[in-house]
């Protein structure tokens, strides 16, 4: 039975039914992994709100190719920011309590002089137990300051899948987005507002046709077949409307959405939750890809996992894609 309010007039309450909601608290305390981020180069700050939302594990790519100082990049650059990553690791973990690994690749986004140098050093790198991925890697269709020929791109790519595929470790693939247009466009002279990279020193694709970026992505997979790599031991982070049906219907990876820098990539909630009505949470997952040449959200996981909910997605599917598939694939503990 209704109870009357003792209010002057008449609230909300007047006016509704009286079903009980039963929410899921669950998700207040659903603890979950990252398994795509930069926060190695983020603040201490940053760090602890990944622990305070409940981040469980994450996965930290050292192979940004952002910090290095040299453009084109030299293998020794990206030495050295795997080896940092390496070094601050443990710390890391002791003062935020989340498992941290450790991804290791050789990124296309800019060329890089002496590739092989590092695909050799890979191999020693890898039989590291703080090591849980190869990657990001993947060709992309256009790089920094200066172009790398797509044949080359491929075959480094292909080299570390093989890698990856020898001992069986997963490779995080990067995917190169296509964002809606956002209708005006800022003065070129001041770049992307929240993105602190050259965006002008962009250089045209080295893939012909109409849609580069999907391009990329089956070159990718044409690698990995080509390595022996098992598709389900490839995550094609940074999935999004033009990649997914593809990746989807014609491999067997994991989809992992960025949603830390929406308003950059166009990808947010909406998205995700559409894909598990179509295609189910048991390949797909999210990551924030939080790196500190950008604006991004340490608690844009925990976010997301309520706007999930809200949009319909079941607590059992959230888990799944936040924890579950993540816990599997990158090996975290239990």
């Amino acid at each position: 039975m209704k109870s009357t309010p003792p209010t002057k007039r008449p609230t909300d309450a007047a006016h509704l039914d009286d079903e009980p909601h039963s929410l899921p608290t669950e998700l207040l305390n659903l603890p979950w992994i990252d398994g795509h981020n930069h926060a190695h180069t983020l603040s201490w700050d940053d760090r602890e709100r990944y622990a305070l939302s409940g981040c469980e594990g994450m996965v930290m790519v050292a192979s940004g190719y952002h910090w290095t100082p040299y453009k084109p990049v030299r293998a020794e650059d990206v030495r050295y920011l795997w080896d940092d990553a390496i070094n601050r690791r443990a710390a890391i973990e002791r003062n935020h309590f989340f498992e941290a690994r450790l991804g290791l690749g050789i990124h296309t986004g800019v060329r890089i002089q002496n590739p092989n140098e590092l695909l050799d050093a890979m191999a020693d790198y890898c039989e590291l137990d703080e090591v849980g991925a190869v990657g990001e890697t993947g060709v992309t269709p256009s790089q920094h300051v200066e172009a790398w020929d797509v044949d080359e791109q491929r075959a480094i790519v292909q080299g570390q899948m093989e890698l990856a595929a020898a001992r069986d470790l997963p490779v995080i693939l990067h995917t190169p987005n296509t964002s809606a247009d956002g209708g005006r466009s800022y003065r070129p002279e001041l770049g992307t507002p929240g993105y602190e990279k050259n965006t002008t020193l962009g250089q045209p694709p080295v893939l012909p046709g109409e849609n580069p970026a999907l391009e990329s992505v089956k070159l990718d997979f044409e690698a990995a077949r080509d390595a022996g790599l098992d598709e389900t031991r490839v995550v094609a982070s940074h999935a999004d409307e033009n990649n997914t049906e593809y990746l989807m219907k014609e491999t067997n990876c994991y989809l992992s959405y960025t949603i830390g820098h929406s308003w950059l990539i166009d990808i947010d909630a909406e998205d995700v939750a559409n894909a598990i009505d179509e295609y189910g949470p048991e390949r797909i997952m999210i990551d924030t890809d939080c790196a500190n040449v950008l604006r991004t959200d340490p608690f844009a996981i925990k976010r997301t996992i309520f706007e999930l909910y809200r949009y319909g997605i079941a607590p059992e599917s959230i888990r799944q894609i936040v924890l579950e598939n993540p816990r599997e694939v990158y090996g975290f503990a239990g």
